[in-house]
């Protein structure tokens, strides 16, 4: 029985580590041997055997130029057989575009996961001086219009883990985030200016199921000396229209 428990521990265990493989990819296209057995934490023998099932597998690609690995088409095989129909990433998209190309600035479309929010999709301005916003990006739920908007529309539960959350791991103004959060949700809206980024600005509306409850912020962002804060007031119902037809879209 003991044997038993030991073995079971050790395929978690592989498991476990196998994933943290992939994950690591979530902020490298390439990376070498050496730099993903950084990334988790772990010595190169250990790291070169799961690679080396990972790629066997399919998961993982090793370019024959760089010696580096990447994720490997049985990656895009899982994700073509996700649903799509239900899933903001797809169903937002048409819209998202509509949007940027009447607006002229990135729209990206963020959600919360864990203590940290995710941008799911994104679809970037056509200028040549542009905010350049990859998909999978993390970021702090402590600064950013996208920030405020997502945890000023989450329910009391989860606003105290994240306020617990922040107080422990950031400097942060609790009294003044929260302030902020009571704006947010008065207006419907929040922006930011130079709070995450030098030179960037954002206006971001949240996005509802048919309960009331936040499925995601939908975001403009740009330039700062493009986005002022005269031009954010005069975009402002035109995200706010978006924002109707995507809540409309979730209705249906």
């Amino acid at each position: 029985m003991k044997k038993d428990n030991e073995e079971k521990r050790a395929m978690v265990r592989t498991a476990e580590r196998s994933l943290d493989i992939l994950l690591s990819f979530l902020e490298a296209k390439e990376l070498s041997l050496t730099e993903i057995a950084k990334h988790v934490s772990l010595h190169k023998s250990t790291v070169y055997r799961l690679v080396q099932t990972l790629e066997n597998k399919g998961f993982l690609i090793k370019s024959m130029e760089t010696e580096k690995y990447r994720l490997g088409y049985k990656c895009l095989e899982l994700a073509a057989n996700m649903e799509g129909k239900n899933d903001p990433a797809v169903l937002f998209l048409p819209e998202m575009q509509s949007l940027r190309d009447n607006i002229g600035e990135t729209v990206s479309l963020y959600i919360i996961d864990g203590y940290e929010r995710l941008r799911i999709q994104s679809v970037e301005s056509q200028l040549p001086i542009r905010r350049v916003a990859p998909i999978g990006a993390r970021m702090p739920l402590s600064v950013g219009a996208s920030s405020k908007v997502l945890v000023a529309y989450s329910n009391q539960h989860e606003q105290e883990m994240i306020f617990q959350h922040l107080k422990t791991k950031e400097q942060i103004d609790l009294v003044q985030y929260k302030k902020q959060l009571t704006k947010v949700k008065t207006n419907g809206y929040a922006t930011s200016f130079e709070e995450r980024e030098p030179g960037t600005s954002a206006l971001s509306v949240p996005i509802q199921n048919r309960s009331g409850e936040i499925l995601a912020a939908l975001t403009i962002s740009g330039p700062i000396n493009r986005l002022t804060y005269r031009r954010i007031k005069e975009i402002l119902p035109i995200l706010q229209e978006s924002q109707k037809r995507l809540n409309r879209l979730i209705l249906l």
